[in-house]
Parts: structure tokens; sequence; C-alpha cells
């Protein structure tokens, strides 16, 4: 999952950033809407967590902005305003869901996560390839009996090959669905990742590299 950290609380947004990293999402932060406006303009986010109350562009018009542009990214709006009627501005905006400061995290990754699942293209609550089974609600995933022990990028890129199918997923997708602004386009992260990955789910292989195309899962080559 893609996530932007839309929060002029410098402190706040690095610790909202690095909770949802934790969490296996991929995460960009930045303090301002002018600079939320400029990254909405060359990434496509799942979900923007977005404070309301912003320096340069309101967080108001970064949210219709958000909803005029039929990108498909889900907002949650926070703010120190917990009123109802904030509550109902918020939404008549077109943020997707509202959460008042101050706010549980995890209560906040469970938001992110509904809103995750809305933005995405339907996928089986539990995918499953052949004896690997991954279920992204509990952050689990099995080869036949056993648990694999998986950091939370190899959790998250073998989440994406799943959801996947049969379709091949390029480097380039993976670094943007799995990783953030901050990866280097030349960096072996996604290789490193995937030889990680194989080890621990063992043989027979199950992540297939496609010759100048990518991974997926079930073409070992």
């Amino acid at each position: 999952m893609r996530v932007l950290v839309v929060e002029d609380f410098e402190v706040l947004a690095r610790t909202i950033g690095t909770g949802l990293r934790r969490e296996g999402m991929a995460v960009d932060v930045v303090l301002d809407g002018d600079d939320a406006l400029a990254h909405l303009a060359r990434t496509r986010y799942d979900v923007v967590v977005l404070d309301r109350d912003l320096p340069g562009t309101p967080g108001d018009d970064v949210c219709r902005d958000i909803a005029a542009g039929g990108a498909g990214s889900r907002v949650l709006m926070l703010t120190a305003a917990g009123t109802v009627r904030d509550r109902v501005e918020g939404l008549g905006l077109g943020a997707d869901d509202y959460l008042p400061k101050p706010f549980d995290f995890t209560e906040l990754v469970a938001r992110v996560r509904a809103l995750g699942r809305r933005s995405a293209p339907a996928v089986p609550p539990i995918l499953q390839a052949e004896d690997l089974t991954l279920d992204p609600s509990r952050r689990v995933a099995f080869r036949g009996e056993r648990r694999l022990e998986l950091t939370p990028k190899e959790f998250a890129l073998l989440e994406c090959l799943l959801a996947a199918g049969d379709r091949v997923v390029s480097t380039e997708e993976l670094l943007e669905r799995v990783w953030d602004e901050a990866a280097d386009p030349f960096t072996t992260a996604v290789k490193t990742t995937v030889r990680r990955l194989r080890a621990k789910l063992g043989e027979p292989p199950v992540i297939g590299t496609v010759r100048e195309g990518g991974y997926r899962i079930g073409v070992p080559r």
C-alpha cells in the first residue's frame, strides 16, 4: 500500500510515517499543502492521511483536488477539531474518513488499511498459490503448515506478487508499491528482498523471474 502523510507538525508526521512503514506500507511524508499537491501530481497513492490545517495550500483545497482528480486515492482527514459539524464538513469536501486528534495509532492503522482495501482492485481476503497462503488482515503467511517469519518489506512484496495472480510484476512497480520515494530507482533492493524471500519460502521455488520483465508467482526460471 502506498500512503502519503500530509501533516505540518513534523514530529507527528514523522511518527505516523515510521509507524505505517513498520506495518509494511510504503510511506511518503510532506509538511505542507503545496508539497502534497506536487507529490499527488506525480505519484498515485492508495491513501492520503491529510491534516486539515496546513500551511501553503489548505488541507480543504488539497482534499477537493484529490476528489476532483479521479485517481482513486482515499482520504483520511485529521484535525484537532472533532465536532460533528467538523466531521460533516470534512466528508463533504470529499474525504472518505475522518479522525479527530488526539487519536490512537492502532485506530489510525485500521482506518488506513480499510481505505486501502477500498482504493485497490478487489482481491480475495486470503491470498493463495499452491501451498502458499497469505492473510493481509492478520499479517501472517504460511508455506504449508509452516509459518513464515517475514520482514515488513518481504511480506509486502509477497502480498503484491500474490495479488497480481499470473501477471508479471515489474521491478519498477514493486519499487513504487512496496518502497517509497526515498528508494533509488537503480537500487538492488527488490532483487535482494526477492532473494531473501525465496530463501525463507524454501523448496520447491514459488517466485519466478521473467527475463527483462520482473517477477511472478509460479514461474521458476
